[in-house]
């Protein structure tokens, strides 16, 4: 995981998020979890560090997070996430899933179309599964073969809450 400077948690219409960042940008996101303690190990990627207020572009990123998830409209595309720790082939599914748009979904195996890496379905929900940014890459808008949430990544009522 890229190096974390810090990270905060706030609330939105789903529940207690969190976000931590570092000098390059967002480093990881995360939905509400079972407790806040979990939701701040789990953001903290198993570091000792202490929640700080928000850098502007953070604060600013949080703000639009907050209000996409309470209704508004926004692919988030242009917040800069640091990618230094992201395998190739997952830097290039989370482009690929940021490149949809709000209210559109595609399936895993037309994900892996887009790729360029035919019959990779698997690897790109293997890929979504590890996302570190939800919300921001939005796994929540690749579904099965059959249209059904769930799949590979994010448990199914987690992409109800996002779509």
């Amino acid at each position: 995981m890229a190096h974390a400077t810090g990270y905060a948690l706030f609330d939105t219409a789903i529940g207690r998020c969190a976000i931590a960042w570092g000098a390059r940008g967002i480093t990881r996101c995360a939905l509400p979890a079972a407790s806040e303690e979990a939701l701040r190990r789990h953001i903290a990627g198993g570091r000792a560090q202490a929640e700080q207020p928000a850098p502007p572009a953070i604060a600013a990123a949080i703000t639009r997070i907050v209000a996409l998830l309470a209704g508004a409209r926004d692919d988030l595309r242009d917040l800069v996430l640091d990618l230094d720790d992201i395998p190739e082939f997952h830097r290039r599914v989370f482009a690929t899933a940021r490149a949809i748009a709000p209210g559109n979904t595609v399936t895993y195996g037309e994900l892996a179309r887009r790729l360029g890496t035919p019959g990779a379905a698997r690897a790109v929900g293997q890929a979504l599964g590890a996302n570190p940014f939800p919300i921001v890459v939005p796994c929540h808008r690749i579904v099965a073969a059959d249209g059904s949430l769930g799949g590979f990544s994010a448990p199914a009522a987690a992409q109800a809450r996002c779509r």
